[in-house]
């Protein structure tokens, strides 16, 4: 993780005519560093990574993304985001590899689909449609086709909502070994163990504002010191512990 800041939001404001859904906002991201925001339904998480991609205008506040202000130049922070796009996005009669060629000429870029698909272990998957893809490889694919423009920074919003156990510890290789490439990725989710193996820092979120920022680690310190204790002792081992050791970690693709 850099010192560099490569996202910085301050004072963000949204509203939906008299709601106020995000309400003052501010953080900052350092290049290379995965960053959660976390909350409740309707917290504001999901306007607040759109207000910073640009798909939804910011009333009040700043938001620069590599020092680009999104307010005054939206088409320059397209230029080095990466935004997960939902497989019903994507034209069901093409190929992987021709979905992702199709999409670096958007960009006025000439990819190696081939190399994109290596990035998330889909290369034998490249002549397949998406809508033949599994979950987890559908998930996979929309990493890959976020990646077309060589982002700086890549915004997943759930990307293991509705996978198998398999399938989700996969994808978490998959984002850790794209950050090591010298990528920043946001995420939002609703797994806590998520967020906690793949974060270096998480924000949570409630009714529009930000209630807490540090390290996972820190936040569950912090609970522990001010007298929490668990009802139940701790366990050694999960429920999804017990599913992996019985069916294995093999993903499952078919």
């Amino acid at each position: 993780m850099s010192d560099e800041v490569i996202l910085r939001v301050d004072g963000l404001v949204k509203r939906y005519g008299d709601i106020t859904a995000v309400r003052g906002v501010t953080f900052a991201v350092q290049a290379q560093e995965i960053f959660g925001i976390l909350g409740p339904n309707g917290a504001g998480k999901t306007t607040t990574l759109e207000c910073i991609e640009t798909l939804r205008t910011v009333d009040e506040g700043t938001v620069l993304v590599a020092g680009i202000d999104v307010r005054r130049s939206p088409q320059q922070v397209k230029r080095v985001i990466g935004v997960q796009l939902q497989s019903s996005s994507f034209f069901d009669k093409l190929t992987l590899a021709e979905l992702l060629a199709l999409f670096g000429e958007l960009y006025g870029r000439r990819v190696d689909p081939l190399a994109l698909l290596d990035e998330v272990e889909l290369r034998d998957r490249a002549k397949a449609q998406v809508a033949h893809l599994s979950g987890g490889q559908k998930q996979r694919f929309s990493i890959a086709a976020a990646l077309v423009n060589d982002p700086k920074v890549i915004f997943l919003d759930e990307p293991t909502t509705g996978l198998d156990p398999q399938a989700r510890r996969h994808l978490w290789g998959v984002i850790k070994r794209i950050r090591a490439e010298g990528k920043t990725i946001v995420i939002t989710t609703h797994y806590m163990d998520e967020a906690e193996e793949l974060c270096d820092r998480v924000a949570i979120m409630d009714t529009g504002k930000i209630i807490a920022l540090a390290p996972p680690h820190e936040l569950i310190q912090t609970l522990v010191d001010g007298g929490f204790r668990r009802e139940k002792a701790e366990r050694l081992a999960s429920l999804e512990d017990v599913f992996l050791a019985l069916t294995g970690h093999t993903l499952r693709d078919e």
